[in-house]
């Protein structure tokens, strides 16, 4: 399962609303790269595929790439204001390593490709 707090769910709505595209919905997914071996990918779309995960969470319509499912179980997404500024932040209690910035990982299973230049 994935946990969105209730300020992640009010921006991506937000985010949603300002894109007057209909039935887009929340995208998430892991691939292989970044400096720990796996990136997230986080953003809307409109078209699901055969193996997509689909899920509703507080009224938000989230899709998850299936081969993505096995690292994003538990993934807890929230919203931060911080000053002037704001963004997403991600926990997941699959990483076992992150990197500095924190928008790679890896498992104790699978380490992913990193791509070296990144680092």
């Amino acid at each position: 399962m994935i946990h969105i707090s209730d300020t992640a769910v009010e921006k991506i709505q937000e985010m949603l609303a300002q894109e007057e595209i209909p039935n887009m919905f929340l995208r998430l997914g892991v691939q292989a790269g970044g400096c720990s071996g796996f990136t997230y990918g986080m953003g809307f779309d409109d078209e699901q595929h055969y193996d997509d995960k689909v899920f509703e969470i507080k009224g938000l319509k989230v899709v998850v790439e299936g081969e993505s499912i096995q690292y994003l179980d538990g993934l807890e997404i929230d919203f931060e204001e911080s000053g002037m500024s704001g963004g997403f932040t991600i926990n997941n209690p699959n990483a076992t390593a992150t990197c500095g910035c924190g928008s790679s990982f890896r498992t104790a299973k699978d380490a992913g490709k990193p791509a070296p230049e990144q680092c």
